[in-house]
């Protein structure tokens, strides 16, 4: 296979891949969410290397405040100037 055509292959990938994940995090915030928590959770244990609980803490969602709902949209936003 031409290089260039294997370059070409890659990209569209990379293209495709991002736009998944752009599309599932619209639409399935819950689900994702709790996907990132699942593959963080085994890379932050105390035993694992410094670099791959940083590479867990760069995976795992920011925590959600307690009074939130779902997380998944602005539509239950108290300020009424939103409207």
């Amino acid at each position: 296979m031409d290089a260039s055509l294997a370059l070409q292959y890659a990209l569209i990938a990379l293209a495709v891949l991002a736009s998944a994940w752009a599309v599932a995090r619209k639409l399935f915030p819950v689900s994702v969410r709790r996907l990132r928590i699942a593959v963080a959770l085994p890379l932050l244990r105390a035993s694992r290397p410094a670099w791959l609980r940083g590479l867990g803490r760069r995976i795992a969602p920011a925590p959600s405040a307690s009074g939130a709902a779902c997380g998944g949209c602005d539509g239950c936003d108290p300020d009424p100037r939103r409207e």
